[in-house]
């Protein structure tokens, strides 16, 4: 993502990489000192990691990505002559071969050493003061005072719903077959052919494309329900190869402040029966339109409020709102006539609840990483890859997956509060103002949301 538009652009990337020896040594020192305190990851942790750094220092410093990608942007640079583009370049092989894969390598080494003393126990409550710091975790993360009990207790509820809802889909197409769970009906159907993209770069662009024609629908008919629309443009792209067996389905990633750079969309293609055609329309929601592209690029877009507020990330309100916009398509007609889209939707949101589920397994009901994973393929019907990976990121970032869910039922919470005291008043325009008030003022916790959602309640009443 560094921006390499003239020579001072390539100068300060080769000054970046410089940097790098001087980043691992502070990081390998942390590690260190906690190792010292008793905290160490697990096994699996150690060695994936080990796994992915000896990859990505396996070639030739010229073949390395930090080097192809810069040596791509000079290439798009015709005022820079070929010569110092060359220079450059031998620079940046300099750099890789003088400091940042001997930075790898001594990261590498403490990782070996690591290895021995890491276990196969995967929650946190293993940590010294362990379960304070999960309650410490899920407090940071969804911004309320939720218990692990509760967060475990509201998943279970919402499994159970959720289950209910795409049973309901699955027998009105006549789909559930005698003796078939929810679940295996959604893995049976994934891997129908009418539902899959062909495993190929044919395959593979054409996915590209149709979430390009949905990202331009979904921007269209978000006319209806916002006010106010993002500056930002968004593209779609693949996550990047040499990162994407260890990446997630999907992720987001912000425009450039100055506006030099859209914000991305970028779906995991690595394994195209990952992809089945009726979930993609959720995650361009969810992603993009009018997901996190709206929320974040717009935040940054604000005039008049500190930096800080532009960019500071609250777990469950970002999470929440990207999941709420999911149900918003509903209100946006965009299943209307698309009952496995809807079946598509169910299932990511059934993604989300089983996450309050496994997390506090994990973490607080010191579930192995087994059961987690079990549990989840059982009520996701998502295939074991997705579920490995998913699992093995709850196991590392505690509490960060209890936010998506949490964050957007307070947000329909607030509101079905709005439509409840405004009664006929809460029409299509006062929809639009609310969304438009729900993202104005950037990334809250929610239960400052909560104030915002109240006191716009309180104009709205008084004409305001």
């Amino acid at each position: 993502s560094h921006a390499v538009t003239d020579r001072r652009g390539a100068e300060d990337y080769l000054s970046r990489l410089g940097e790098v020896g001087r980043k691992f040594d502070q990081l390998i020192e942390g590690l260190a000192k906690r190792q010292q305190l008793g905290v160490i990851p697990p096994r699996f942790v150690v060695e994936r990691v080990l796994t992915g750094m000896r990859d990505f220092i396996a070639n030739p410093a010229a073949q390395n990505p930090l080097c192809t990608n810069l040596s791509a942007k000079l290439a798009a640079l015709a005022e820079i002559a070929p010569a110092d583009r060359e220079a450059l370049l031998t620079r940046c092989v300099q750099a890789l071969d003088g400091g940042v894969l001997p930075a790898y390598r001594r990261l590498i080494v403490f990782f070996e050493q690591q290895l021995p003393l890491a276990t196969t126990d995967d929650g946190v409550w293993k940590l010294p003061d362990g379960d304070a710091y999960y309650r410490h975790l899920l407090r940071e993360q969804t911004s309320t005072r939720m218990t692990p009990q509760e967060v475990h207790d509201l998943g279970l509820s919402e499994v159970a719903r959720i289950e209910a809802e795409m049973q309901a889909i699955l027998v009105a197409q006549s789909e559930l077959r005698p003796q078939e769970s929810v679940a295996q009906a959604l893995a049976r159907l994934a891997k129908e052919p009418r539902f899959r993209y062909p495993d190929t770069d044919e395959g593979r662009q054409a996915a590209l494309a149709d979430y390009t024609a949905m990202l331009r629908e979904q921007l269209e008919r978000s006319k209806s329900l916002f006010g106010r629309l993002p500056a930002a443009q968004i593209e779609v792209r693949r996550v990047p190869e040499f990162k994407d067996k260890t990446a997630p389905g999907a992720y987001y990633f912000a425009p450039a402040m100055d506006g030099s750079r859209p914000g991305v969309f970028f779906a995991n293609l690595r394994d195209m029966a990952e992809t089945p055609k009726f979930g993609m329309r959720t995650l361009a929601i969810h992603e993009g339109v009018p997901g996190h592209h709206f929320q974040i690029a717009i935040a940054q877009e604000l005039q008049g409020v500190p930096t800080f507020r532009k960019v500071l990330p609250f777990t469950a309100y970002m999470e929440g709102w990207a999941l709420y916009t999911e149900w918003l398509g509903k209100d946006m007609g965009l299943y209307a006539n698309d009952p496995y889209g809807d079946l598509g939707r169910l299932q990511a949101e059934m993604f989300r609840a089983v996450r309050l589920v496994v997390d506090t397994g994990i973490h607080f009901k010191r579930w192995p990483r087994e059961r987690a994973i079990a549990y989840m393929v059982e009520k996701t019907g998502l295939a074991e890859s997705i579920v490995v990976a998913e699992i093995e990121r709850y196991v590392v970032d505690p509490g960060q997956a209890c936010a998506y869910k949490i964050g957007m039922l307070r947000i329909q919470a607030a509101r079905a509060r709005a439509q409840q005291a405004l009664g006929a008043r809460f029409d299509a325009q006062a929809l639009k103002d609310f969304h438009d008030m729900l993202l104005a003022g950037g990334a809250l916790p929610l239960e400052v949301l909560d104030e915002q959602v109240d006191a716009w309640i309180t104009r709205r009443r008084q004409g305001l």
